[in-house]
Order: structure tokens, then C-alpha cells, then sequence
């Protein structure tokens, strides 16, 4: 679709030009405002519908050439946004540039006028310098699941203005599932909130844990032993992969930590039970279904030994 359109843009370009050029020494329409004939009037009107349309037919022909054959969904999101912004912006120059004949008074008009309305439109400006300042620095891109200012979701579109989340959790649900909202934020938030990205380009894993609660008559080796066996068994091949993945960047920064490649266990005690808190590593959008696949496959394996195992009493399991 987008080469039918850019070539009739580019037609529509060529037919206006030559119609508004026409117009423009044309004596065949009388008459004059403030000074100005009619006719040149009409014609200034057709050189900047055709400086207007060269730039959309501009903007198409980029797109398809470069961004629509690139594969990495997220950078033809970006690169949209980037070069739709810059057309548009050349297109208001070049059209006020024709209308007015004067483009370094057009450019230094803009600028005034920019200053002008900060304070006019102080919010839509705090998030275009947001839209830029996410197109820097990346604190996330479409396709991260990120928590911003107490909402949490998948972004699915930047816009100039706004960033849009698929919500998760939220009023309606729990364990990390989608609720079906769509949630609007201004671009402006990344400028004075925390933005927590769990599913980042460089590392898109995060740490969870799963507690498990047994009584104090148990034996905790033997326990222990068996979760951690379980759970190894379940992802810890996929998980030390990860983690060398993992200590590469780290090895990139200054920070030193010990980060163990294979799942393990934490105790803690509690007033009448002891929990096991098991840690590991996992994708955040499968992070519920691990969970419960983990805590099966653990709880039968420990109902296998009633000898050496026993849960807190009253807990129904």
C-alpha cells in the first residue's frame, strides 16, 4: 500500500508545482490583497501543497527502502517515529519557507515561537523531550515489560507524546496476568519517575523466588537436597547459559557480585515453620508458569518422603 500512495503522492507533488509555478506568472485570474495578485496568491498556495507532498513521498520512500525490510521489530518502531517526526518538521519548514519566501526568518520565527509556548504548552513539551530522551538513552522499548509510576505492562507503542502499556496485574488480576487494559502514560514520567524494566535488550531475565514452608521436625538437609535437585533439573541448564550471558555485562561495570549459574536455596526462619526460598533465574513473561510448574513438581517429590518431611500443621495442602 505504501508504494501506490508514494507514487501518487509524488505525482500529486509534480502536478502542483508545475500548476502553482504556472500561477504564479499567470495574468488570468485578476484582482489583489494587501498588494499581492491573485494569482501569485493561488500559486504560492500550490508550491507549498507540493513542497508538502514531496515530503510525505519523501517519508514513504525511506520507510520502504530502509525500515519496513529491517527485522528487529522494536528498531522499525523507532525508526518510524524517528524519521515521521523529521519529515514532518522539514515539510513545516519548506512550507513556511514558500508561503512566507523568507526561511531564516521562518527558522528563527520557529524558535521564537517555540519559546513562546513552553510555557503555553509546558506538558506536551515535557514529553516530547521525554519521546527524545527514550530514544537516547533507551530506559525501554516496544516490547519491555516495565512498572512506571505504579502501573505495570508490556509497551506496545511510543509515541511522541504518550507511551502505551498492555497492563499487567492491576486492579483486575494477579500473578503477573494480563488484564486486558490499555494504559495511556505521558512521555514526560521518565523524566522525574523510576522506571523498572524487567525484560531489557541487554538481559531480559530477572531473579525470582518461590517459598516453600515446612515444619522444624523436618529434615532440612534432606529437603533442601531434593528442591534444589528438582529445580535443577527443571531449568538449570537453561539457566547457567543465562547467567554467562549475565556475568558479561557485569564484567562490563564496576560492580562485583557473586551470581551463582545454577537454581539455589535460602532458609528462613519463621515463628512455627521454617521457609525454603528457593532462587532462580527466568524470563519475566514466563515467571508465573515456572512458578507453579516448580512448586508441583517440588511438593511431590517432598509427599514422597511423609518420614522426613512434615508440613506446618493446620496448612492444607
Amino acid at each position: 500500500m505504501k508504494r501506490p500512495l508514494g507514487y501518487v503522492s509524488f505525482a500529486l507533488a509534480v502536478v502542483f508545482a508545475f500548476v502553482g509555478g504556472v500561477a504564479r506568472r499567470s495574468t488570468l485570474i485578476p484582482g489583489q490583497v494587501d498588494g499581492l495578485a491573485v494569482s501569485y496568491i493561488v500559486g504560492t498556495v500550490f508550491v507549498a501543497l507540493a513542497v508538502g507532498f514531496t515530503a510525505y513521498a519523501a517519508y514513504l520512500l525511506v520507510l520502504r527502502l530502509v525500515v519496513d525490510r529491517a527485522v528487529d521489530k522494536r528498531r522499525k518502531h523507532d525508526a518510524r517515529n524517528v524519521l515521521r517526526f523529521l519529515f514532518i518538521t522539514a515539510g513545516l519548514v519548506g512550507v513556511f519557507g514558500v508561503v512566507t519566501e523568507q526561511w531564516v526568518g521562518v527558522l528563527f520565527s520557529l524558535g521564537v515561537v517555540g519559546f513562546a509556548i513552553t510555557f503555553a504548552l509546558q506538558q506536551p513539551l515535557f514529553s516530547l523531550i521525554g519521546w527524545f530522551y527514550i530514544m537516547v538513552k533507551r530506559p525501554y522499548q516496544v516490547g519491555d515489560r516495565v512498572a512506571i509510576e505504579g502501573s505495570k505492562g508490556d509497551v506496545v507503542e511510543i509515541d511522541f507524546f504518550v507511551t502505551t502499556l498492555w497492563e499487567i496485574n492491576g486492579e483486575l488480576v494477579t500473578s503477573n496476568q494480563p488484564s486486558g487494559r490499555i494504559i495511556t502514560l505521558p512521555n514526560s514520567v521518565v523524566l522525574s519517575s523510576h522506571v523498572y524494566n524487567f525484560s531489557w535488550e541487554g538481559f531480559p531475565y530477572v531473579w525470582n523466588e518461590l517459598g516453600i514452608q515446612v515444619a522444624y521436625e523436618t529434615d532440612l538437609a534432606f529437603a533442601r537436597e531434593l528442591i534444589v535437585e528438582e529445580a535443577d533439573d527443571y531449568l538449570g541448564d537453561e539457566m547457567a547459559s543465562h547467567i554467562a550471558e549475565y556475568r558479561k555485562r557485569l564484567a562490563e561495570t564496576p560492580v562485583e557480585l557473586e551470581v551463582r549459574d545454577r537454581p539455589q536455596v535460602n532458609l528462613v526462619q519463621k515463628e512455627s515453620w521454617v521457609e525454603f526460598r528457593l532462587r532462580y533465574l527466568v524470563n519475566p513473561r514466563q515467571g508465573q508458569r515456572v512458578r507453579n510448574d516448580l512448586y508441583e513438581r517440588i511438593l511431590a517429590r517432598l509427599n514422597e518422603h511423609p518420614d522426613r518431611v512434615a508440613f506446618p500443621v493446620g496448612r492444607n495442602r
